[in-house]
């Protein structure tokens, strides 16, 4: 049975997915209506806008980096 050879073990693939899958529910915690021309939506300004969803966002980063350097398992035993 021939072995195809990837960069990334099975490990590394599972975490850099759900680190894309963080990095979008923060863009999604990020997202709702504006501030119109006429009037003024405080709304732009919550704690879950300006303060969760960057760090989820971030976290999502992060994870997508430490997939990408981490050393599988399936590599090593090779």
């Amino acid at each position: 049975m021939a072995r195809k050879d990837f960069a990334f073990g099975k490990e590394n693939f599972i975490l850099v997915s759900a680190s894309i899958v963080l990095i979008i529910i923060g863009f999604m915690l990020m997202s709702g209506g504006g501030s119109g021309d006429n009037t003024f939506n405080p709304e732009i300004f919550s704690t879950r806008r300006i303060v969760v969803a960057p760090i989820v966002v971030m976290l999502g980063f992060i994870g997508v980096a430490v997939g990408i350097v981490k050393n599988s398992k399936e590599k090593i035993d090779e």
